[in-house]
């Protein structure tokens, strides 16, 4: 059994979580069972287990140390025997400093600790993980990507970790309709931070050189600072924060020619 700690709001934790009986309140019509008792010598995996309030963090604690618990309205205590799985994207050590997270519910679920690295540690698993999420939104084999395209969903940060992978392909999906996914279908803005990896890792394994990169970094600071301007170099020169001269120097030094209106 999955709960979603963060897609419940508080007043509904209680009875997810543990059932309530039929009049505990207004809405009660009927029985429900919850998700610790439906999970009874099975598996109740919390996902963002760190949502959970202070109250809420108790009442799970007293299920799992006494294993039992009493339904909302109840009477009656229900034992069970449940394996807890939990996950967050928090730092529960630091929000047990703060006073946001109970120390000994969170002892009491440290047992195996698996520590899952970002995707940006882990870029063998993009490929992967884009052949699965191809074939879950599109079906499966229907969808592949070209190597140019795959590098740069593999240099690109991931900030938002495997959702945000997931939400990309979704939307390649939708708009392309190509059996091929090629680079021009990468969104832009991963194409603008994966190019400035791809760049770095040429620099690095001696593909680009320094010298090189640098010269092209530049010269396009100064095009765009002229076409910015209609190429008058006073204002580019002011725009850029140097003098005329040094700007004429360097036009001269990369070759650039153009004049107002090319």
């Amino acid at each position: 059994m999955a709960v979603n700690c963060a897609a419940i709001p508080e007043t509904l934790i209680e009875t997810e979580l543990f059932g309530h009986e039929k009049g505990a309140f207004t809405d009660a019509h009927n029985r429900r069972i919850g998700h610790f008792e439906l999970a009874h010598e099975g598996t109740l995996f919390l996902d963002e287990i760190s949502e959970l309030s202070l109250m809420t963090q108790a009442k799970i604690l007293r299920a799992l140390q006494e294993r039992e618990f009493i339904r909302v309205g109840g009477m009656k205590t229900i034992s069970v025997d449940v394996r807890l799985i939990s996950a967050t994207n928090k730092n529960l050590e630091e929000m047990m400093a703060r006073g946001t997270f109970r120390s000994d519910l969170f002892y009491r679920v440290n047992v195996v600790p698996l520590t899952i690295p970002p995707l940006r540690k882990r870029k063998g698993d993009i490929f992967l993980l884009v052949q699965h999420f191809f074939d879950k939104h599109a079906g499966k084999g229907k969808k592949k990507i070209s190597q140019e395209a795959l590098d740069i969903l593999t240099s690109y940060e991931w900030p938002g970790n495997v959702r945000e992978l997931e939400n990309i392909i979704e939307r390649i999906v939708v708009l392309s309709s190509a059996d091929s996914v090629g680079a021009d279908d990468i969104p832009a803005g991963l194409k603008s931070s994966s190019q400035v990896e791809l760049i770095k890792k040429g620099v690095m394994n001696g593909r680009i050189s320094f010298e090189d990169v640098e010269r092209e970094f530049e010269r396009d600071i100064l095009l765009d600072a002229l076409k910015k301007t209609n190429f008058v170099q006073t204002k580019a020169a002011e725009f850029l924060g140097i003098s005329r001269r040094i700007l004429k120097y360097k036009m001269d030094k990369y070759g650039i020619t153009e004049v107002a209106g090319s």
